[in-house]
Parts: C-alpha cells; structure tokens; sequence
C-alpha cells in the first residue's frame, strides 16, 4: 500500500508523462496500455506480491531521491531547533547541576548522567549530528551522531517522555539506514557518484508507513469511551481558537463534536487521505489546520512543524524537482536539482530489458528477472520486520504489565495522544523512621524536578528507594516511604491511585507483573459524571465542589485553609464517618447527608461501607470572594473618580486610585496596592492579545533569541571548562550571569498567573 505513490513518483515525471530509469526503458504507449486498475491505484500489480524475489524487487525499486532529500533536510532543521527547546540545552545546568540531590528516573537504573560539562558534549554531538542531518554532509556519521546521544538523553529521563520524542527518536534511526543523502546534500558534492541518484523504494515506504501509523493508531486509542464521549479534552472547547465554532454551536456541541469528534475523525482518515491521488489535497489541508491548531493549543516543541514537514513524503517523490524548477533562473543555482533525470543506484533493482529479436516492432521486449543482492533482501526484510514491531508495540502492553497503570505502557510509544487528562486534588508522603519509629511528612516532590511521577508505579519506585538512600543525610535511619496520592483521571471522581499502606521502599516491583499496589480504577462510578455537571450547574460563581471516592477500610485525613469559611461534606452513595479531630467528635453520614467541617483544623473521613464511598466538598473561599467583593468596590470607584461623577473627596489611602494609569504610585493600603498591580497586568494582558502580528512576531523571536542565545552560551563555557579548566569563580560567575540576560520583554510570563487571578484560562 505505501508503495504506490513512492512507484509513481518514479515514473511520472515532471511533466505528467510516464518515465522510467534508462535501464528500464520501454516504449511509453505499451506502458500506458498494460497498467491494471491496480497499478493506477497502488503503484504495483497483483504479481509483485506472489513471490519473495518479487517482493524484494519492489521494495527496492528506483525511485526519486528527490522528496526523501528534501525531508531530511528539514528534519535535521526542526530537531537543530528542537535540541535547544524541548530536549532542554538552555537550561541544561538546572537539569544536571553537579552535586545536587536529585532523584532521577532513568528507564535503566544502571543509567547516570555525564557531569554537567560533559552533559554538554553529548549536546553537542548531537547537535552537529543534527545540522549534519540537515546538510547532508558526512551523513552516515551524523545520523549515528544525533541517535546515539538522543536516545541516551531519552533513556536517561523517563518523565520526558511522550509519543513525539519518541517518534524523533525512530526516524532519526530509520534515516541512518536510508541513502537520504542523495539530493540537495554537501556529499553529493563531495561524491558525484551518489549525486542525484535514485533511492530504493523502501526508504519512502518505512517512512509513510511510520507516519500512517501515528496517524491510525492515534485514531484507534481515540474510539476509548472517555473521548468519544467528550471526556478527556473537554477543556479545550474554552481557549480562543474554537471562538469560530461557537458562533453556531454550544460549547458543549463544539466539545464533542470538534475537539472530540474532529479528532478521532482525522486521525483515523489522515493517513488514508494522504495515500491517495484524488483525496490527498484535502489531506493535506486538514492536516495542516489541524497541527496548526496543535502548536497554539499545546506544549509540544517541534512536533506540529515536524508532522508539517512529512506531508510532502505521500506526494509524488519528484515534487521538488517541479516546485523549484518555478524559481528564477539565477537562483538554481543554490536551489535542488530540477532535471527529471536521476542516476542509477547500486542500492536499488532494475529490471533489465532483452529483446529476442532484431525486428524491435515485431517482438516486445522480455523483462529478465532482476539480479538481486543481499542489501537487496536485507532491506526487505528490515521493512518487513519493522513495520511489524510498529504495529506491535502498542499492543505489547501485556508484556510490560510493570509499566501499567490505570493506562497502560510506557507512555510513549503507544500513540494515545491526548487521550487522558489527570487532575491531582492531594499528595501526601509519609516517612516513618525504622530505628525510632517516628513519623514525618515531605513535600511532595522534593529532590525531584518533575510531577509524572504520582502517575506511574515504576517512577513512584525509584523515587521511594532515592528518598530511603537521601534522607539517612538528615538523620532518618532506613526511612519507609508511604505516597498518599489522589487523581481523577477525564472528570472522574479524584480517587486514590496507589495503595497508602504500602511501604513502596519494600514493594515488590518488576517490569513484567502486574503492579500489586496499584488501587483499581473506579470505572463503574464513571456515569457520576454527568450528575457532575448538573451539580456543578446549579452552584454560583464562587463555590467549588471537589468529588472524591474511596475504598472500604480506608480514610481520608484533609486540613481545611482558614481561607475556606464555608466548607461541607455532602454523602452521594455509601457510608462514611467523619472525625474531626479537635474536637474528637465522629458523625456517621448516609448517602443525602451532610456535615459542615471547621476551618483551620483537621478532619477524617472514613469509609465504613462495605462498597466504595462517594462524596464531595462543596466550600467558598471566603478570602478570595471578599478580595474579589473589594477589587470590584474600588474599580467602581476609580471608574467614577476618572469620570468625574464621584464629588466625595477620597481618603489619603484611597488617593493612588486617581492616578493615571501609566503613572507608577506608591499605595500604603495592601488592597489598593494588590487592586492597582492587578489593573496594571489584565491592561498589559490586554494590550499583548490586541497586538498586530509584527509585534507578536518580534516577541516570539525576542523569546526565543534569548532561549537559544543562553543554550550557546552555556554551552560554550562547558567546552572552554574541558579544554582548559575551570576559571576562577568570579569570571564563571559573571559569564553565567551575562549567559542569563534577557530581553526587556522577558520579565516573566504574565499571562499565567493572571490566569488563577481574574479565573479567566484564555487569558
């Protein structure tokens, strides 16, 4: 299947007329008139699948260089940028800072990182692996340059992870394998013999295939009951750029039908409107919205421009040779070659012609059978092999049982993208000395620079063993780790996911069983969930409500904020007791109950029932309402003074209200002071969303200067580090401190915390 538009590609010219390597050459009429409506459609016939031999042939048919050539030039691009991004050079230091205690989640525990500066080395092999990539210059070299460091920076961080660094990781590998270097490349240069010259067509079909796969198994993973019932991305419908859609639809139309239902739509058709001629135009397209969409509405690095960047592999493999033969003349000669001729290539099989008589019009040609050689079958059964392990992989998950949780694998190689959203409500670690036996409490994610790992049994692992070899520092003897961690998983009631009373330092753990500890889902509570947005329907502006769901024999232990005047605990289903521990009292509450809980203190909510209890928190934060009640009192006030119907003269707390709005004031009051600053920052919020597209172009390339400017900087200090030594303290202090120099916009996002303070996520 993934053959046909690589085999047409090698005999469709650029213009339009049907052509073939010399070797191959036939009279272009007898062509034309044996092709079935399966050659036109797939690109090879029925008899290219009957047999081994057949089937290498195919698979190593010539085809044009010219697509392949022209992708790996802008992957080797995208990942340059991307070294510097999302694989974390500009903040390389923070990550692998020398002597700092820190708890890492290698995917093999025997894996350490290098010291920082030579961190910094592997950073820049693969660097110049990637430009390599992109030059085409000493290819084979740089393509095992940019894998063997990426995949020992992906092996050493499993918190990382996720679908598109692992795909970057497989084409880099697949690239090293292929003869990429044959268009628009220095070694063409360098070596005329491989300049221009024609690529087996197994080098586009491992690539199409890979991103079919992508495309289709994300597809796939997306028929889970939680998306297609609009539960997993529902946030999504609220941010701007589904502002066009619901101008005709509810929000919730426009979450189950676009976010939800587009994308499992698109995703199980992307890969079959790009292989096709008459539809690959709409492809295309929606392709392009879509990870146009996906570069706005996520983190994701370099994943949307990369997935931009394999479209043009599913059209026909000339299309360059057309697109820049458009050019001017005086420009071709920096541009790729535009000649339609290609030269032969020992890595591909060419059909040889002989003809059994001298009168040409009389006798047709006969195909000999092509010679094959072993690179030949090798190459065939690499593609065979592998596109067999792709479609595997996410299915293996009864393999690894270890790496299961409530979703299963190793979060990454699965392709179910964006398919679970998690929230976390409380995290507790608990120690417990094992000489005094006594009891303490951490913060949850000390020694750690990531979160991911509250969701996986095989990270929570590893952390519990590092906390038991890093707390005997401060005088805990053998320490025993107990994680109290509760997430909802699409909207579901936020449940306990690992079991409390599990000493995870002792636990047993292995790659290949199932996880003992890990507490079940609570799928059959999933249909609360649409009593959860009539509840949370009916409630005004300034209550929240919080649903949780426990086990038998289990409690929960909560402190309520003094900010939280308001607090109850409502029964929906089961029994619970609530102790509050003050003033050691229990109250035993049935399904329609409710008890008001007092601020500042703990409390105790056991379950008692026999089956899982389910209830929720309904409370106020009282602080921010009378914050919010005041902001509004002193905006109406400001608005009056500057609009001159206010005639009462204003306290001297009160007189910072009549400044201008530009002007930079000095208020003693702190709500003035808070109210002031926040008009400030929602004005600058407002400015920078209502900015032209030149001022939002110069911004993006002010912030990603500066990024990228540190990564090179410190980069070069690590380097002058190893070759030279280190300098006295003072210099390396000031070369750090200009590596850290910003930009005058650079003063720290303040879209996100405005977003906790006006309650407005699009902003």
């Amino acid at each position: 299947m993934e053959a046909r538009d690589a085999t047409a590609g090698a005999l469709v010219g650029s213009d339009g007329e049907e052509q073939t390597a010399k070797k191959d050459a036939a009279p272009k009429k007898d062509t034309a008139q044996t092709k079935s409506n399966m050659e036109r459609i797939f690109g090879f016939r029925k008899e290219d699948l009957t047999s081994w031999n057949s089937l290498v042939a195919l698979l190593n048919r010539p085809t044009d260089p010219a697509s392949l050539g022209i992708f790996r030039c802008l992957f080797g691009l995208v990942m340059a940028i991307d070294i510097t991004q999302e694989r974390g050079l500009s903040h390389l230091d923070y990550k692998y800072l020398d002597g700092a205690p820190v708890c890492r989640f290698p995917l093999f525990n025997f894996l350490q990182p290098l010291p920082l500066d030579w961190m910094y080395l592997v950073y820049v092999v693969m660097f110049l692996g990637a430009l390599g990539i992109m030059l085409g210059c000493f290819y084979r070299l740089s393509c095992l340059m940019f894998i063997s460091a990426y995949w020992y920076i992906f092996f050493l961080d499993k918190t990382a992870w996720n679908n598109h660094s692992y795909l970057y990781g497989l084409i880099g590998f697949q690239l090293t394998l292929m003869d990429g270097n044959r268009y628009w490349s220095i070694d063409g240069l360098r070596r005329p013999s491989i300049r221009n010259a024609h690529v087996p067509l197994w080098n586009y079909t491992l690539l199409r295939t890979q991103i079919f796969i992508v495309y289709f198994i994300a597809g796939i993973k997306k028929l889970d009951a939680d998306w297609v019932e609009g539960y997993s991305m529902s946030y999504l419908a609220h941010h701007w750029l589904f502002d066009p859609f619901k101008v005709i639809l509810p929000v919730e139309l426009v979450n189950l039908l676009v976010v939800h239902g587009g994308g499992l739509v698109l995703d199980l058709t992307a890969g079959y409107l790009l292989f096709f001629d008459v539809t690959r135009p709409y492809g295309i397209f929606f392709v392009t919205y879509f990870h146009c969409m996906n570069s706005q509405l996520f983190s994701i690095g370099m994943f949307s421009y990369t997935m931009l960047a394999t479209s043009p592999l599913f059209c026909y493999p000339d299309w360059p040779r057309r697109f820049f033969a458009r050019f001017p003349a005086f420009l071709r000669a920096i541009l790729p070659f535009t000649s339609p001729d290609s030269q032969p290539s020992s890595s591909c099989v060419y059909n040889e012609i002989h003809n059994t008589s001298t009168e040409r019009q009389e006798t047709p040609p006969v195909a000999k059978p092509p010679k094959l050689r072993l690179k030949h079958k090798l190459g065939a059964i690499f593609t065979i092999l592998y596109i067999t392990e792709q479609l595997f992989m996410p299915y293996s998950h009864f393999i690894t049982q270890g790496y299961n949780n409530w979703t299963n694998g190793l979060y990454g190689y699965s392709w179910d993208m964006m398919v679970h959203s998690r929230s976390h409500q409380h995290v507790k670690i608990t120690y417990k000395d094992a000489e005094t036996g006594d009891i303490g409490y951490l913060n949850p994610g000390v020694f750690t620079q990531s979160r991911r790992w509250k969701d996986h049994g095989d990270m929570l692992k590893q952390y519990a063993t590092c906390l038991n070899q890093l707390l005997p520092r401060y005088n805990i003897s053998d320490p025993e780790i107990y994680f109290d961690i509760w997430v909802s998983i699409n909207e579901r009631f936020q449940q306990r996911i690992f079991d409390p009373r599990v000493n995870i330092v002792k636990a047993d753990w292995s790659p290949f069983q199932p996880n003992s500890w890990l507490m079940p889902l609570l799928v059959d509570l999933s249909p609360w969930r649409t009593k959860f947005q009539e509840i949370e329907g009916s409630l005004d502006n300034q209550t929240e409500i919080v649903f949780i769901a426990d086990f038998p024999g289990l409690h929960l232990e909560n402190f309520v904020s003094e900010d939280l005047g308001n607090t109850s605990i409502h029964v929906l289903q089961g029994k619970v007791n609530v102790e509050v521990v003050e003033e050691k009292k229990n109250y035993t509450l049935q399904p329609g109950e409710q008890i008001k809980v007092p601020a500042g203190a703990y409390h105790k909510v056991f379950t008692v029932s026999e089956s899982p209890s389910c209830y929720m928190y309904v409370y106020v934060n009282t602080t921010e309402a009378a914050l919010q009640e005041n902001f509004t009192k002193l905006f109406e006030l400001q608005e009056r003074v500057r609009n001159g119907t206010e005639t009462e003269p204003l306290p001297p707390e009160l007189q910072p209200l009549m400044a201008a709005e530009d002007d930079e004031v000095n208020a003693t009051d702190p709500i003035v002071q808070l109210f002031l600053k926040r008009q400030r920052r929602i004005k600058e919020v407002k400015r920078r969303r209502e900015a032209g597209v030149l001022e939002r172009l110069e911004r993006f390339a002010v912030k990603k200067y500066y990024t990228i400017r540190r990564g090179f900087l410190m980069t070069a200090i690590a380097m002058r580090n190893l070759a030279v030594g280190l300098p006295p303290l003072e210099q390396l202090t000031r070369e750090v401190a200009f590596a850290n120099m910003k930009g005058p916009q650079a003063d720290g996002n303040q879209d996100d915390p405005l977003k906790d303070e006006v309650g407005h996520g699009e902003l």
